[in-house]
Formats: structure tokens, C-alpha cells, sequence
């Protein structure tokens, strides 16, 4: 009887080929299928952050704008700011700077100047209040940094605002004055 058993204790110790194989066939496909996963999540990732200008900046600017040129009585697109603060050169065609008129309370007229500029080696759209003296200085502050190109243009009598995002996404804002 000892005999016997350890005949049967030998042959169950180990394993055999065919079980190893079924092993290593199951870790092939598990491995695979996760890479797989990890390759999708890393696409879907790229996918999401060359669309994170759409979804997270554009709104903003949507929002800045509107407000700006929804208050605004009149407009008028140049091609650089020192025209659009002298007054001379306006544009019929599209261009990088709007002048907007805002009418007071006691019936002055305050401008404000809307400019895609190129302002210490880097791109941005920024805003400007006139003052009296006509002089400016530096910009109040930036709507964004982001696109790579803005366009102010006239379509009907309506102000169109072209905004070419970081992956060459366009944008186009549509605004009129205040009636």
C-alpha cells in the first residue's frame, strides 16, 4: 500500500505541459486585452485635450464677448490699434482689431478696442478702454491666449468674430449691438 501512494503523490506534485500552455495562453490573452484598454484610454486622452479648446475655453470667450458687444452701440473693424484708436483706416473687410462705442449714461461715448495682437512673443486677444487722452498703454486685460488666429468681420451688418483654435478648430461668434 505505501507503494501505491507514493506512485500517486509523485505524479500529482507537478504540473504538465498541456496545463502550463493553458496557463500561459489565458496571461497571453489577459495581457493583450489590457494593452488594448491602455491603448484606447491613451487615444481617447489625446482626443480629449486637442478638444479641451472647444469644451472648456470656448464657452468663456462666448460668454466675454457676447457681453462686451451686446453692450456696445456701434463698431467699427480696423487692421492695428493705433489705427482703430486715431480713427482713421476703418475696414469693410475682415481684420484683427474692433473699435466698439459704448454710449453713457449722460450721453458720452466711452471706446473700448477688442485686438488680436502679437504682444511679447506671444498671441492673444486682449481688450483695451480708450481713455480721453487717446493715448494707450497696455491692455485692461486678455479674453484668452489660446487661439492661433481672430477675425473680426461684417456679414449682413452683423459682427462676426472668427476664432481659430490651437488644433485649427474654428469657432465664429455672432453679435450685434444694442438697439
Amino acid at each position: 500500500m505505501k507503494r501505491n501512494l507514493s506512485i500517486i503523490i509523485r505524479r500529482t506534485r507537478g504540473y504538465t505541459l498541456i496545463e502550463i500552455t493553458m496557463v500561459l495562453l489565458v496571461s497571453l490573452v489577459i495581457g493583450s486585452m489590457l494593452m488594448t484598454l491602455a491603448n484606447q484610454q491613451f487615444t481617447f486622452l489625446k482626443i480629449f485635450q486637442s478638444q479641451n479648446f472647444l469644451t472648456e475655453e470656448a464657452p468663456i470667450i462666448n460668454n466675454q464677448l457676447a457681453r462686451i458687444i451686446g453692450q456696445a452701440d456701434r463698431f467699427r473693424i480696423h487692421s492695428s490699434v493705433a489705427d482703430a484708436v486715431s480713427g482713421v483706416n476703418p475696414r469693410l473687410t475682415a481684420g484683427p482689431v474692433v473699435l466698439l462705442y459704448f454710449r453713457q449714461p449722460d450721453g458720452t461715448m466711452l471706446k473700448g478696442i477688442i485686438s488680436f495682437e502679437n504682444r511679447n512673443g506671444s498671441k492673444a486677444l486682449y481688450y483695451y478702454t480708450v481713455p480721453a487722452t487717446g493715448v494707450l498703454s497696455t491692455p485692461d486685460w486678455s479674453i484668452t491666449k489660446r487661439p492661433t488666429n481672430v477675425v473680426f468681420s461684417i456679414e449682413q451688418g452683423i459682427l462676426r468674430t472668427t476664432l481659430t483654435g490651437p488644433s485649427n478648430e474654428q469657432i465664429i461668434y455672432s453679435g450685434t449691438m444694442q438697439q
